[in-house]
Formats: structure tokens, sequence, C-alpha cells
């Protein structure tokens, strides 16, 4: 499909919901002038066309998918016969799959908490010299990077060439320059999945330092200066008065982090391939769905393991949202 193609079809989507919406506001606004009461069958018909598009995509792209996924979880390779808790016992006895609920264990624990935690501290540095917003620039910067992007940037700094050749990768060439022999990084287990987390981390490290900035803004002056002149440092403002007052921006950040690093899949695919023992569900969900002719119900088992990782995340931030409602 070429770009020419590509616009027409943007167009004529954009031309048929203009029309959906005159259309119907023609047809209500008819049907409403004859009507003699103020709330009408007609008033309420109106909000229902209007929002029929927006439930119709997210039944078609959203709910159908998870349903069919679950349907699929019960089903053999191909999706035809039956084979009940088969997949799920396959899952559970299978060492790859618990090494990647591990270290999907490992990127919850230490990718948001890490990219949060730089955000706010630097969003809280940065105020405080003439260059800051130079700072600020150059750190969001790698937002605007793919994953697979990241990846290969990343995979120069890490690159391992045998002894006595010339090292391009930097962490090497740092390496040999200070008398010690270069390594092939992403292939020492445990700490390759510390180097492919911090690329998680470099990128995430910028959404949330832009999110900090404007959340700093909100914190009064006055309780600043305050607390300065009653002798408390530096330190102790950011622990007693800041983080306090940045709770619910902090728990927006660490969800949303949280939410990428589930999906986690285009980096751990760039740099290794989930070899090395670096495999993540989705790495796991991908080698099952995609390759040596696909198994769509083992795919669909990893696929709904992942999906029910975001449901206590969800739960416990509407849990916390209605908890500040009631407050």
């Amino acid at each position: 499909m070429n770009i020419f193609s590509l616009a027409i079809i943007v167009l004529v989507g954009i031309l048929f919901f203009v029309l959906f919406f005159h259309f119907s506001n023609f047809v209500l606004d008819y049907y409403e002038k004859k009507s003699k009461s103020s709330f009408t069958f007609e008033n309420s018909i109106r909000v229902i066309i209007f929002i029929a598009p927006a439930f119709i995509v997210l039944f078609v792209f959203i709910i159908y998918p998870v349903f069919e996924t679950i349907r699929l979880s019960f089903f053999d390779k191909v999706g035809r016969e039956f084979v009940g808790w088969h997949n799920y016992s396959w899952a559970i006895k299978d060492p790859d799959f618990r090494r990647g609920i591990l270290n999907n264990l490992g990127w919850l624990l230490i990718v948001p908490t890490l990219s949060t935690f730089f955000g706010l501290v630097i969003a809280n540095l940065a105020d405080r010299i003439w260059w800051g917003t130079i700072a600020k620039s150059i750190i969001f910067m790698p937002m605007a990077i793919s994953f697979v992007g990241a990846g290969v940037i990343w995979k120069f700094i890490y690159d391992y060439r045998g002894p006595g050749d010339d090292q391009i990768g930097l962490l090497n060439a740092i390496t040999v320059a200070l008398g010690f022999e270069p390594q092939a990084w992403l292939t020492i287990s445990i700490w390759n999945n510390l180097f492919l987390m911090a690329i998680m981390i470099w990128i995430q490290t910028g959404l949330a330092l832009v999110i900090f900035s404007a959340a700093l803004r909100s914190i009064p002056n006055e309780t600043l200066d305050a607390a300065r002149i009653d002798g408390a440092s530096e330190l102790k403002i950011f622990w007693s008065i800041i983080i306090p007052y940045l709770q619910q921006t902090i728990l927006v950040i660490w969800t949303i982090i949280t939410i990428l690093v589930l999906k986690v899949f285009d980096i751990i695919y760039a740099m290794t391939n989930g070899q090395w023992q670096t495999e993540v569900l989705a790495n796991l969900m991908y080698d099952w769905m995609f390759r040596g002719g696909g198994d769509s119900g083992r795919g669909s088992v990893l696929a709904f393991c992942i999906m029910i990782g975001v449901i206590p995340i969800l739960a416990w931030n509407l849990y916390q949202h209605r908890k500040d409602q009631q407050l």
C-alpha cells in the first residue's frame, strides 16, 4: 500500500464520520421539532448514536480480542480441537514460562521504580540550574525514539569483539582502556537483564521528568520557603514536602511505566531475541504464535497471562482513586 492509497483511506474515513455527524443531527433535530415534550426519546437516542462508534471500536479492537484469546487458550495449536486445561498445564510445567515470569517480575520491580525516582530527582534539580531547560530537553529526547531504535543504539554500546580486535562498543572500549578483557555483556546471565532494563529506564525517565516538572510547579512556594526558614534541609524538604505533595503524580507515572513494562517486547527482540535467559512473556508469546508453524493455544495462554498482570495494577489504582475521593 503506497502513501497515496493510505491518504485516500484516511480521507474517506474522515468524510464518513463528518457525514454521519451531520446526518444524525439532521434526523434527530427534525424529530425533536415535532415532539412537544422537553425530554424525548430522540434526546436520549442522540447520546447513544454519538457514542456508538466509540463503543463499536472498543468492542472490535479490545473486548472481542480478549474473549477470543481466552477461547483459543482452551484449543489446540490450530484452534479446532478442544483440549481443556492442557495448555495451562503446559505453561505451569514449562521452564521457559517460569523464567519469563521471573524476568517480568524483575522488570516490574526495577524499571518503574528507578524511572520514577530518576525523573523526580532530575526534575527537582533541573529547576535549580540555569541550563535546566536544556538538560530536560536532552533527557526527554529518548522518548521520541522507538523501542527498536533505542535497542539498535544500545547494541552499539554493548557491542563485543574478540580480544585483540578494535572494540566499537562504548562499554568494551572503556573496559579495554582500563586494562580489562572485553566482555560479551548481553550473554552474561542476570547482568544481561539489567543491561536491557537500563534501556527502558533511559527512555522512560524522560516521560517521568516532563510530568514531574509540571507537577512541581503546583507546590506552593510559601510552603517551601517556610520549611527553609524553619531550618529544614533540602533533603528533608524533598522527603517530607515534595514527595507527599506529588503522591498522586508518582502513582500515575508508576502505573503508566508499569503497563509499558508488562508489554516490553521490542527491546529484547532487537537486542537478544530472548536468548541467554532474557526472555519475557511477550517474547515467548511471539515465539509460540508465529514461529515453527505457530501454536495459537499456547500463545493465547501467554497473552492471557500478560492481561492478568494488568488487572491488579488497575484495581489498585481504582481503589486509590476512590479512597482519595472520600477524603
